[in-house]
């Protein structure tokens, strides 16, 4: 091959990746780094990949449609994994692929490759790209090489690879929707994961003694201003994560079902994330008729095991977002939330096309002379059903 384009993040994983597939394969290396919002400098990312002999580097600022393209249909959706996870890594890797096909094409590559070796990721990454490029040719280096973490320390040092600073036992992934923890002690279920593994949110102990009050506004399902002030979407969940980490919210610790049909103790700081969908489902529930209501939290079920299995380019989630663009025509309002040492509750929440209606000062909110019937119809399977029974076995019915 004469050319590969590899997803890279700084990881020790893709630096190993840029030397192992040059010398493997004897291509050129070129890396795409995106960013989701990690928090780190990808000017950095980008030195380190031409420092280690990539022959280009791209890089990508891509959090205004990671959150626009992304996050906010999934919000809108209602999607939690397992009614829990906001899918914050999920949501990321199927624009990973997107921009790693892309970039691909540009380079004229042979091939396109990942340093993942993360089997969910490896699936969401491989299953995407396929999706975009039917046949692409994809290299996975982690799962090729078949070196032991302590082989790949051993490699990269041989090579003149940096090093990590500081080699840390759990693995970690963070991007604008949140951070996910796992492995190393928390591995253990029945272990109260440490106070150290924790960056976004405080400690309820340390939170403030007063609570906090915030308003979000929606406009058709989009959150647009926290308490009056207009905001766009990467600068409002930034805003919130602040807010909300403070007051300790945003704190998920579940045993979780992988797609490769395992389960794994998961942590995740989604301060934001579970603030938005709380907020969103409030107000969701305030515009929407019943019957409504209950069939996009049916099909939030669904969009989110589409998410998360890396289905992401599909006819079944493009349908089930045109379900829900209908449905957010009429989620516009605010939601006003209480954040109180690791509590988040809507305590308020308004809109033009609420449903709920406070009920008249005389008290009669319906025609008295109209209820009878409605009672009797109402009431009359189950009254047909009990004589009948009574008809056929008298003993059943003293």
């Amino acid at each position: 091959m004469n050319r590969i384009v590899l997803a890279y993040s700084g990881s020790l994983d893709g630096s190993a990746a840029i030397s192992w597939l040059t010398e493997q394969y004897g291509a050129q290396v070129a890396t795409v780094s995106l960013d989701v919002g990690q928090g780190r400098r990808l000017e950095d990312v980008r030195d380190r990949a031409l420092a280690l002999g990539a022959v280009r580097a791209h890089v990508i600022d891509a959090r205004d449609e990671f959150a626009s393209g992304f996050i906010l249909p999934a919000l809108q959706a209602g999607a939690l994994y397992e009614g829990r996870y906001p899918l914050a890594t999920a949501l990321s890797l199927p624009l990973v692929a997107r921009r790693l096909v892309e970039v691909g094409r540009i380079e004229k590559a042979d091939a396109i490759a990942h340093g993942s070796r993360h089997a969910n990721d490896s699936v969401r990454i491989e299953t995407a790209a396929r999706a975009l490029e039917p046949g692409v040719r994809i290299l996975a280096p982690a799962r090729e090489w078949g070196m032991t973490r302590d082989q790949v320390l051993a490699y990269a040092k041989v090579r003149g690879i940096p090093l990590p600073a500081a080699d840390s036992h759990y693995s970690i992934d963070m991007n604008l929707w949140g951070r996910s923890i796992e492995f190393g002690d928390i591995e253990d279920p029945w272990r109260e994961p440490p106070e150290e593994i924790y960056e976004l949110t405080k400690s309820p102990l340390e939170a403030p003694d007063t609570p906090a009050y915030v308003e979000i506004g929606f406009e058709q399902g989009v959150p647009v201003s926290i308490n009056g002030v207009a905001m766009a979407p990467v600068e409002l969940i930034q805003s919130l994560e602040t807010i909300a980490g403070a007051h300790a919210v945003g704190r998920i610790d579940m045993v979780e079902n992988w797609m490769v049909g395992i389960k794994s103790r998961e942590v995740y700081e989604a301060p934001s994330a579970v603030v938005l969908h709380l907020a969103h489902r409030e107000l969701q529930s305030l515009v929407a008729p019943r019957d409504l209501e209950r069939l996009t939290h049916d099909l939030s079920v669904r969009y989110a095991d589409l998410v998360y299995n890396g289905l992401w380019y599909t006819p079944t989630r493009e349908a089930i977002d045109g379900l829900v663009a209908t449905v957010q025509k009429r989620v516009t309002g605010t939601v006003r939330l209480k954040f109180f040492k690791g509590d988040c509750r809507a305590v308020g929440r308004k809109s033009p096309y609420a449903l709920h209606a406070p009920p008249p000062r005389d008290g009669v909110s319906q025609d008295p002379s109209a209820a009878e019937g409605y009672m009797r119809n109402w009431g009359l399977p189950l009254e047909t059903a009990t004589r009948l029974a009574s008809q056929i076995d008298p003993l059943d019915h003293d």
